[in-house]
């Protein structure tokens, strides 16, 4: 018997009279004979073209016509039909949209056909027309060339591999397994719940008393509110852990690392894991990772500056740029984000990580294996061999690495790495700590970088914070050198459901960018501290990692907590909060005390003149406006190997950094330091003023000098 649509056909041909009833009828007969349609038969035998019988289809069943080559097919609807799907039935998703899906097919699908597309896709059907060969070159274009072979062949090994017991990865969609009544219901709730929480870590500890469940949202633990019956099911909950991992379950009293990838949605997951053995039971952390992630510079948190400096030195064809920070402060992701900015097919860009934190295309990834020799040197060597363009280490751990690095960055490769140091300053002198000789790192790296993260205010509750201390506001204005306290602006959240009533929502990061320009290099051959280092990029123009905290505040985009936070103690000090902004001109000057002789102190004091010279730790420019001098010449009133008194005829505020050059009458060189102001008073003759510093960061050979100096001088006394 015909089939419907062949029917529907035949009747459109003979109302248009462009067959006879007689040919209809024997070409009808054909077609249930060879079990084919009468559109194939009348396009074999050359009858009509297939364009005019989709005409003719399509002005019958009013349905109409598609031409896949001039149109472009999002991703995304061809991620929601499966390959074998979309093979088996013969059609090509075309757009989704209002939970209707239009594909495109060659034969109008019988309505029992389209019933079971939408019973396995969940979608209600559209159909439009497009010719075969066509629809042929569109599944091989967006599924790939013999995409149903691959589909039966996987098919295939994936049972052998069932049958032979073979562990390997699978992929599970907890949000559906979350509905099954058992412990496997309680684990992918518990994973599920932090996801939806934008959690990026979970921590399960057991203790005497019960079991501690906590979220770590936005860089913070938040307890996780369950049931104190979870306590009873803690082992159960482990062991369905590290069976979703491929760990040991038998194994508790050794820490084990695994992996594991689940289906949230449309999101997949990579869950890292780790378990470590405790007096009542093993305690574990889940790590939640998105499997795919868009890296983008604009959305680092970096200003619009500091933006152009990152853009140059990815461009750079050779050198090492190493990011600095303390674990957890988005060094990778950073690293992460200037990799995809220059990941093209022009390059060859290797990695090797302790762990691999996200999967990038286009990147050859290696990750560390101690346990088999791999390290980051050894597969630093072997990397080369790949005659890679770009290299990131994870990490420079040891002087090997370091050498083989900087080895590499000198034979012409750009090569990124992290550092975990306070500053970008203290990254150059860890290395020469390590033992890396001066020469080579001149002569190889390019920028330190150092990073903190901090939260975000929540938009959505977002207030002008009214009570902030004057005191607070005038620190911010004399760090970054405001005119007016009326620029200072600080907000903060109120709190609100969208940020779970914490008032911020995400996270950004605040950057301390130090190029390494000629001037820098004459001091890295020198071994200069990092304080001297920082000194030096701070007169080039660099912001700190305070500064441009205090930048994101005045945005409206942190609090001033945050940026407290974050900041070494070096960086933000008690002082520093106490301290008052006060305009050039405005400083009132406070009374030095001449210490009782007989008072206990540190290091012995002696009241004698020794030439010294002095600048303000500020910049040229900023000096000239105040009325300073680049370079004042005065000699000493009171001299220790802590600190000392001088003369000034300038009013130098409390607090005041300066860079003092001491010269003792030994013959010897001056002794070079920085100075920080503690006291001041105005000289009895008001011609001038008395000002007390202490040393920052004197080197240990000239504090014994001055030592020794000043026994000497006692003795004699």
């Amino acid at each position: 018997m015909p089939k419907k649509l062949d029917i529907i056909l035949s009747e459109a041909l003979i109302e248009k009279r462009l067959i006879a009833q007689n040919d209809i009828g024997n070409f009808l007969k054909e077609a249930e004979s060879l079990n084919e349609s009468l559109q194939q038969i009348l396009i074999k035998r050359g009858i009509f073209p297939e364009k005019d019988i989709l005409n003719i289809l399509g002005e019958k069943l009013k349905l109409s016509s598609v031409n896949l080559r001039e149109i472009t097919i999002d991703k995304a609807v061809l991620a929601k039909v499966p390959v074998k799907i979309a093979l088996y039935y013969r059609f090509v998703p075309v757009q989704i949209k209002d939970r209707v899906l239009t594909i495109a097919v060659s034969c109008p699908l019988e309505i029992k056909i389209q019933d079971e597309v939408r019973a396995q896709l969940g979608y209600d059907i559209e159909t439009v027309l497009s010719s075969s060969g066509d629809l042929l070159e569109s599944l091989k274009k967006y599924y790939g060339l013999a995409a149903d072979t691959l589909e039966k062949i996987s098919s295939n090994v994936q049972q052998a591999e069932a049958s032979h017991e073979t562990h390997f990865e699978t992929v599970e969609d907890i949000e559906k397994l979350a509905g099954d009544a058992s412990v496997i219901k309680l684990v992918n709730q518990i994973i599920l719940e932090g996801f939806r929480k934008r959690a990026t870590d979970i921590h399960i500890e057991p203790y005497r008393e019960g079991v501690s469940l906590r979220y770590r949202i936005d860089g913070l633990l938040y307890d996780a509110n369950f049931p104190p019956e979870i306590k009873n099911f803690l082992s159960a909950i482990i062991s369905r852990i590290k069976i979703m991992s491929n760990l040991n379950i038998v194994e508790r009293r050794l820490p084990q690392d695994g992996r594991a990838i689940v289906k949230v949605g449309e999101q997949m997951l990579d869950l890292r894991i780790s378990t470590i053995p405790t007096p009542f039971g093993e305690s574990v952390v889940v790590r939640i990772l998105p499997t795919q992630m868009l890296f983008s510079l604009e959305k680092l948190g970096l200003g619009k500056k500091d933006l152009q400096v990152f853009e140059g030195l990815i461009k750079k064809p050779h050198g090492i740029i190493f990011v600095t920070g303390p674990t957890g402060s988005g060094k990778t992701t950073t690293l992460y984000a200037c990799l995809s900015r220059i990941n093209t097919k022009e390059r060859k860009i290797i990695t090797i990580e302790d762990p691999i934190e996200y999967e990038m295309s286009g990147i050859t990834q290696i990750q560390v294996s101690p346990d088999i020799g791999l390290d980051f040197a050894r597969g630093l060597r072997s990397i080369l061999r790949h005659d890679p363009d770009v290299i990131m280490v994870g990490e420079v751990r040891d002087l090997e690495t370091a050498e083989i690095a900087i080895r590499v960055a000198l034979t012409g490769h750009l090569v990124f790495s992290t550092l975990h140091t306070n500053d970008a300053a203290s990254g150059i002198t860890r290395l020469i700590d390590i033992g890396v000789e001066p020469f080579l790192l001149a002569s190889s790296v390019e920028a330190f970088i150092a990073q903190r993260l901090i939260r975000l205010i929540c938009p959505d509750c977002k207030i002008e914070d009214n009570a902030a201390p004057i005191e607070l506001k005038e620190l911010i204005a004399r760090d970054i050198s405001l005119k007016s306290l009326n620029e200072v602006k600080i907000f903060k959240g109120k709190g609100c459901p969208s940020c779970n009533f914490t008032g911020f929502f995400g996270r950004t990061a605040i950057y301390e960018i130090l190029p390494v320009d000629e001037a820098m290099k004459d001091l890295i051959l020198k071994k200069a501290t990092a304080t001297q280092i920082k000194r030096l990029a701070l007169s080039k123009g660099m912001r700190t990692l305070r500064q441009d905290g205090w930048h994101k505040v005045i945005l409206g985009a942190t609090t001033p907590e945050e940026v407290m936070k974050v900041t070494s103690a070096e960086e933000y000090t008690e002082e520093d909060k106490n301290a008052r902004f006060l305009p050039a001109g405005s400083l009132k000057p406070v009374t030095y005390q001449v210490p009782n002789p007989d008072e206990k102190r540190a290091y012995l004091r002696l009241n004698s003149k020794v030439n010294l010279r002095y600048k303000v730790f500020d910049t040229a420019e900023k000096l000239l406006k105040k009325g300073f001098k680049p370079e004042e010449f005065s000699v000493t009133n009171n001299l220790s190997a802590g600190g000392l008194v001088f003369f000034s005829d300038d009013m130098l505020a409390v607090g005041l950094i300066l860079e003092l050059t001491i010269e003792l009458p030994d013959s010897e060189e001056p002794i070079g330091c920085l100075a920080k102001v503690v006291r001041l008073e105005e000289r009895q003759d008001h011609k001038g003023y008395n000002v007390a510093v202490c040393f920052l960061d004197i080197t240990g050979a000239g504090r014994s000098r001055l030592g020794r100096y000043i026994e000497l001088e006692t003795e004699m006394i």
